[in-house]
């Protein structure tokens, strides 16, 4: 067991560790800063010089290290895919707000429309090549899956689009989406080596690449991961869960992904009935706990413990 499970997070915790000190200086030279907004939290203006797009340092871990793996395990490549594939979307993004200076990146419809046909081709090989049922396993049933005909496709797309979009909300603090992440990222490994399905060396993967990327990312962190990161972890957590017929259990172990969206959708909502007044103090929600007063760490220490907790629930669960 543990040649493809050890190894794997110790090769690409070592590439994360190798690359960080020389991408974050070419990073820098870029001008690949995260420029943080005016009307946001105060403290984060400081922030504004430190440079971002870092997710590409997680996807060379995990693209190399599968590599290895591939030919053995070939359940590992549609994970691969929506994971680099999201990526590369969060990537054009960034390029385009960070390098060429377009303050928003990719238009709001260009980004969909790509998300849309990533995901597309997710779900055709999904069903068509992998050959992965569309049912589901119910948490606590004792082994249920839930069949819900072809409602299981649009579901597919509102579960991999909003799993990954909450994951790019969940990035704004240091350290707080590669916290959350490598949690659940582990919570699915134990889950596949345990069902033994093939997938165990990209989820071990994404497991090291996190924790090499967290040395880097930490308060105060010298790297963001950009959109280049936070989408391709929603790709991987959104892949990983349906390889494996658990999205059900992104509504447990993806909490944080969805209080997220969610803080957003009510504040924009509200903000729009009432003509102006905030739910929240801000969204997305670590934001409010900030305008509270809680200091980044906290934030991230009691989303990470949440996330735990609900990890080990969600195991209980399979």
């Amino acid at each position: 067991m543990s040649s493809h499970v050890v190894i794997p997070v110790l090769a690409a915790f070592a590439v994360s560790l190798v690359l960080g000190p020389i991408v974050i200086p070419f990073l820098r030279k870029l001008k690949m800063k995260q420029t943080e907004r005016v009307e946001g939290v105060q403290s984060h203006l400081k922030k504004a010089g430190t440079p971002t797009m870092g997710g590409i340092i997680i996807l060379a871990a995990v693209i190399v290290t599968s590599l290895f793996y591939v030919k053995d395990y070939p359940k590992i490549i549609p994970v691969l895919f929506l994971t680099v594939a999201f990526g590369l979307i969060g990537f054009l993004d960034d390029y385009l707000k960070v390098v060429l200076k377009r303050s928003d990146g990719l238009m709001p419809m260009q980004k969909m429309a790509l998300q849309i046909i990533v995901t597309a081709v997710f779900a055709f090989y999904l069903v068509k090549v992998a050959d992965i049922p569309l049912t589901m396993l119910v948490p606590f049933s004792n082994g249920y899956y839930l069949d819900i005909g072809w409602m299981a496709v649009p579901l597919l797309f509102v579960a991999v689009i909003g799993t990954v979009n909450g994951t790019n909300f969940t990035d704004g603090l240091d350290g707080l989406a590669s916290s959350v992440t490598v949690l659940v990222a582990t919570f699915f490994t134990v889950v596949a080596i345990g069902t033994k399905s093939g997938i165990e060396p990209v989820t071990c993967a994404v497991v090291g690449a996190l924790l090499g990327f967290l040395l880097f990312n930490v308060y105060p962190a010298s790297v963001f991961m950009g959109d280049t990161g936070s989408l391709a972890l929603g790709g991987f957590v959104a892949g990983t869960a349906y390889m494996m017929q658990m999205p059900l259990f992104i509504l447990i172990v993806g909490i944080i992904y969805l209080v997220e969206v969610a803080s957003v959708m009510i504040q924009v909502t509200y903000f729009k009935k009432t003509g102006g007044k905030r739910f929240f103090k801000m969204a997305p929600i670590h934001h409010h706990f900030e305008l509270c007063g809680w200091s980044e760490t906290r934030v991230v220490a009691v989303f990470s413990i949440i996330t735990a907790l609900l990890c080990l629930i969600a195991l209980m669960g399979v």
